[in-house]
Parts: structure tokens; C-alpha cells; sequence
């Protein structure tokens, strides 16, 4: 994780200085400048459009009654490609356009899901698999699984009976000051 983040905010920031005063040599600064700012324009405009589209999808597919989980996922990736699109740089806008492209985010979710396998139970909850990615440290793969004891088997739904309050009532008059 260190080698990750140090990658992020040291490495990357370095490789996009260099490459804004190299292209700020050859093109100019101030060209240089308008690609920068029309790259982000233009991303922040696509982004908008595909996560409204994405965010349609999700309400439908809830709609449905079904998980939207692939929609989820573009979500978060359109996110990610929101935030380097904004951030300055050709190697980030370059990222950030990538993410943009469906074939692109649906290879990138694929890996990803390889990773997140969900499941979920014909009961009252969910059951989740975590496994770890060659990335990691360790091994380990975290499991949850449902009590079923606590799930009701009933063919009707279970309805909470309301108890009277058994507790101190407290009785007085009100007031409203602030009018």
C-alpha cells in the first residue's frame, strides 16, 4: 500500500511536471495551458453525461428488484475518471480518458469483480467473499456468514407487534418560542 501511494503522489506528480514543461517547450506555454483546461472541460462534461446515464441505469435495475452491481462499479470508475480528468496533467487526462471508454471500464470491472465475489442468500441477508489480490501482503480470504437462527422461516412476513411503553412517561405543556 505504501508503494502505491507513494507512486500516486510522488512519482506521478513528477512525470506530469516534466511532461508540462517539455510540451510547454515544444507547443508553448500557453497552448499548453488551453489543453490542459479543455481536456478537464471536455471530461468533466463526459463524466456528467455517463454517470447520469449510469445513475439511470441503477434506479431501473433497482427498480427491477435486481443488484446493480456492474452499474455500481461504473460509478466509482467514472469517479476516478472525473478526478483525474480535472487534475492537471497529460498523464492523468490521458488515464481519466481512458475511464471513459466503456470496453475499457468493462475489461477494468471485470478484473475487479474477479477480486469482489458476492453472493447473495436465498435469506433475510447477504453473504460476501473478500479475496485478497496478489497485490496484498497476505493470503487471507474473509468470510461472513448469515445466522440463519435469527432469520424468520415464516411463509408470512414477521410484524413487529408495538409494546406499550413501559418505561417513566413524562407528561408536561409546550411551548414554541422561535415565533
Amino acid at each position: 500500500m505504501f508503494r502505491f501511494l507513494f507512486l500516486l503522489f510522488i512519482i506521478i506528480p513528477i512525470i506530469e511536471i516534466t511532461l508540462l514543461i517539455n510540451i510547454g517547450e515544444v507547443i508553448g506555454a500557453w497552448p499548453t495551458i488551453a489543453i490542459v483546461i479543455t481536456t478537464a472541460w471536455l471530461g468533466a462534461k463526459n463524466v456528467r453525461q455517463q454517470g447520469l446515464a449510469t445513475m439511470q441505469s441503477v434506479q431501473t435495475k433497482m427498480a427491477q428488484g435486481e443488484m446493480p452491481s456492474a452499474e455500481i462499479v461504473t460509478g466509482l470508475m467514472l469517479m476516478v475518471a472525473g478526478v483525474l480528468l480535472v487534475t492537471p496533467g497529460f498523464v492523468t487526462d490521458i488515464l481519466g480518458l481512458l475511464l471513459l471508454v466503456p470496453s475499457v471500464r468493462k475489461a477494468l470491472g471485470t478484473s475487479v469483480q474477479k477480486h469482489l465475489h458476492t453472493r447473495q442468500g436465498n435469506t433475510f441477508g447477504a453473504n460476501a467473499h473478500f479475496h485478497s489480490s496478489d497485490f496484498s501482503q497476505g493470503g487471507n480470504v474473509y468470510e461472513n456468514e448469515v445466522d440463519n437462527s435469527t432469520v424468520s422461516t415464516e411463509k408470512e412476513p414477521a410484524i413487529l407487534e408495538r409494546k406499550p411503553h413501559q418505561g417513566e412517561t413524562i407528561e408536561g405543556d409546550f411551548e414554541r418560542k422561535d415565533k
